[in-house]
């Protein structure tokens, strides 16, 4: 990209640390107002008129820096017959070599994410608290991010760390004689602030400088990040309102004289589409985007020129009209880096602002903004290549380690059925570990869907061998290696829990929980809100659930605190802390597979849906 890059890495790495993560209670002063991004000084300095700039973003990398395995590494793509075909996509090799390419011939180019760089990360980059992938992140010269969600999942102590660098407290420096050097760019968390002090724990905006071209990021993540966290991670924080956090800074940097501004957010929708190079803007019955980024996307001020966005793993271009009424461009690209956005910014130097137009304004033979794919028949990119291979040898004693034995491929994240192949393994796992007496004597098991981070895949991802299953490819599956809960519930409670996945804050987009063995139900989708549960066909090991009774029920830590919505779930009494929901996992696939008797993927026939 540069000339000069070592001097151009020293000068973000003095910007990052201005940007001044810092831990709850000891807050780092803010970075001026005037800080540089990616500004090195090639190419020409252009006349006053118009300048382009070239705005690459992605979003929710979750530390994927392999390619990921099975359906969770492919995108949709559709055909010009109207045909779908699924196209293997996704892995830092290729997403540096994808950026690095669409760079050439863009003197003014920036690189900025949407939140979730980190956290639920597959294990060669989560054994390592992430450092792995913020290593990447500064190779790959991202510019800038919000956060997201899961750049919580370890508290605000260690975000501080992967902003400023320093070993992990508690399990020391990873490579001898290394020290982490932490973000070279700035993380931003707008809308993100101490409960005692009330001031942001990370800086809330940058302004991106070049040749007098200025464009300011205001980042935000989702106001319900609590609620999707697990207590300990967000502990000391406030999260606000993104709609009022982003106009309050666009307002801020619009008196600082920096017109042009791109809000990065970490919440999404959902296109009617999931192919990647669906057209948002077309106007049939039933096309565009749905979701709670329609609504942030109508009330944010026109100040604001453009909106990166993430958190939903969707892709999608699309134009919001602002609240003038004007074209305003909302996009995001998937997860897992498989895919990059590449959007045209038009710089007036006159204005200092962004002439805005539709993705795909007027006349114009390309459009202004479009989705690519991170494709895996280019060239890797050897950094990366040796990144990987650095952090393989470290992690290889214990990621190459059987676990168990499969037939198939056992979907999870892959699967868009409600009721999950891995779902179900999981929860039976769950259950089998904390049924007896001294365990908890659980009856009943629940896994959130979101936490299944992948699918089991049959094919061998290393040298393995096929159908063996790694605690690498577990710990994938289940990153979060969450402690396990068994708690009493009355059969009231669980009641409401089943029909909580489908009312209340979970009515537009159910969640909908994975069950162990001897839980069935109907879920009825022609309904709406708690009705859609079909009560009287609630029955346990063949049993109507009576309202009065008490029941023990496993899940995890986060379910157990009432995440994702599930406020019943939090009422449990008589709490009993288990092994971490890896551990049951990996015991399960142990006692139930050998190579010569590996397991099937188990039926999915425990709820029915109606549709």
């Amino acid at each position: 990209m540069s000339a000069t890059p070592q001097k151009n890495r020293a000068t973000r790495r003095v910007l990052a640390a201005a940007a001044g993560l810092a831990t709850v209670g000891a807050l780092v002063a803010a970075m001026p107002a005037g800080a540089q991004g990616n500004a090195q000084g090639h190419g020409k300095h252009q006349p006053a008129g118009t300048v382009d700039v070239q705005l690459l973003s992605f979003n929710d990398l979750h530390g994927n820096l392999e390619p990921p395995a099975g359906s969770a590494g492919t995108v949709t793509e559709t055909q010009a017959d109207g045909t779908t075909k699924a196209i293997p996509a996704g892995g830092v090799e290729y997403l540096a070599s994808s950026l690095r390419t669409a760079r050439k011939g863009h003197p003014y180019s920036i690189t900025a994410a949407g939140g979730d760089m980190v956290g639920a990360s597959p294990l060669l980059s989560g054994l390592f608290h992430d450092e792995p992938t913020i290593e990447a992140l500064n190779k790959i010269d991202l510019d800038v991010t919000t956060v997201g969600n899961h750049e919580f999942d370890e508290g605000a102590t260690e975000l501080a760390r992967l902003q400023n660098g320093g070993c992990h407290p508690v399990e020391g420096c990873y490579e001898k004689g290394k020290k982490f050097q932490g973000a070279d760019f700035p993380y931003l968390a707008a809308n993100v602030t101490d409960e005692k002090t009330g001031k942001p724990v990370l800086k809330p905006y940058t302004v991106w400088k070049k040749n007098g071209v200025k464009i300011g990021f205001i980042g935000v993540t989702l106001e319900g990040t609590p609620n999707i966290v697990t207590a300990n991670g967000v502990k000391g924080l406030k999260f606000h309102d993104e709609i009022e956090t982003v106009n309050k800074y666009a307002k801020e940097l619009d008196q600082q004289g920096v017109k042009s501004i791109v809000a990065l957010i970490h919440e999404g929708g959902a296109p009617a589409s999931t192919s990647y190079n669906y057209d948002c803007d077309s106007s049939g019955a039933g096309d565009g985007i749905s979701g709670p980024i329609v609504d942030i996307a109508k009330g944010i001020s026109p100040k604001v020129d453009a909106l990166v966005t993430g958190h939903t793993h969707q892709a999608y271009v699309c134009t919001v009209p602002d609240p003038a009424g004007n074209p305003r461009m909302v996009t995001s690209a998937s997860s897992f880096g498989k895919l990059y956005t590449d959007t045209t910014l038009t710089y007036d130097r006159r204005t200092k602002d962004i002439v805005r137009t539709s993705v795909k304004s007027a006349g114009a033979s390309n459009p202004k903004s479009a989705n690519h794919i991170v494709s895996r028949d280019q060239p890797r990119a050897t950094d990366m290549t040796d990144l990987i291979a650095r952090w393989n040898t470290l992690a290889a004693p214990i990621a190459n380690k059987p676990q168990g034995y499969i037939t198939a491929d056992i979907d999870g994240r892959g699967s868009t059925a409600p009721e999950k192949p891995l779902g179900n393994l999981i929860a039976d796992a769950q259950l089998e570990g904390l049924a007896p007496a001294d365990k908890g004597g659980a009856v009943v098991a629940f896994m959130n869907p979101g936490g299944i981070r992948a699918d089991l895949v049959y094919k061998a991802t290393g040298s393995e061998g096929d159908g063996v299953v790694t605690y690498g490819e577990s710990f994938t599956v289940q990153p979060f290696t969450n402690m396990m809960n068994v708690v009493d519930l009355t059969g009231a409670q669980l009641i409401t829990a089943l029909q909580q996945q489908v009312s209340g804050s979970n009515e537009a987009g159910p969640k909908i929980l994975q069950i162990s063995k001897g839980l069935t139900y109907t879920l009825d989708m022609t309904k709406t809100g708690a009705a859609r549960v079909v009560t009287d066909t609630i029955k346990l090991n063949g049993a109507a659930i009576d309202p009065a009774k008490t029941y023990r029920v496993a899940m995890n830590e986060f379910l157990a605190g009432g995440g994702d919505g599930f406020a019943a779930l939090g009422q449990g009494t008589n709490k009993l802390v288990g092994p971490s929901d890896l551990d049951l996992f990996n015991t399960y696939l142990a006692a139930h597979s050998t190579a010569a008797a590996p397991l099937a993927p188990p039926a999915t026939d425990r709820i029915t849906v109606i549709r």
